[in-house]
């Protein structure tokens, strides 16, 4: 198997301003061994929106912050070679390989940590659930920095 190594990591949600943020901040927080420039963007972007304020909260409990992330749409120049496009549902990949003409390199978070399962979306709901939401995260992208770190080392 040819093993690929990425220069930028995207995760993908809806809207950028609940999960795609978070994992963008919990991956951020973990050593890589190359460096990888790591962000996030949204399937359904109008304008620039911050951070949904819970997920803020919730962050900010964890020693993280994206306080200062505005959201930003996916666009076709986000997709090369060197390029790993993570969306955070099976959904919102769909989505994505129906909307754009040339999606490369793009797998859901699951799919690509081989987990079963999948990040549920806390939107409208308690503090409760979008710490629930950032336990998920957090647990999924322990696996995929494992799985980066193993790749740059093959």
């Amino acid at each position: 198997m040819d093993v690929k190594h990425y220069d930028k990591l995207i995760f993908v949600s809806e809207s950028d301003t609940i999960t795609s943020p978070m994992a963008e901040a919990i991956l951020s927080r973990h050593f890589l061994l190359e460096d990888i420039l790591i962000l996030s963007k949204g399937l359904v972007v109008l304008f620039p929106e911050p951070i949904n304020p819970k997920a803020e909260a919730v962050l900010v409990a964890q020693g993280l912050t994206m306080k200062d992330h505005m959201s930003d749409p996916l666009d076709e120049a986000d997709f090369d070679d060197r390029t790993l496009v993570l969306t955070i549902t099976g959904a919102e990949k769909e989505r994505l390989l129906r909307d754009f003409a040339n999606p490369i390199n793009v797998f859901s978070l699951s799919e690509y940590i081989r987990a079963e399962g999948e990040v549920h979306d806390p939107y409208g709901g308690t503090l409760g659930d979008y710490g629930q939401c950032f336990r998920e995260l957090n647990a999924q992208i322990e696996r995929l920095a494992g799985i980066l770190q193993q790749e740059e080392l093959n």
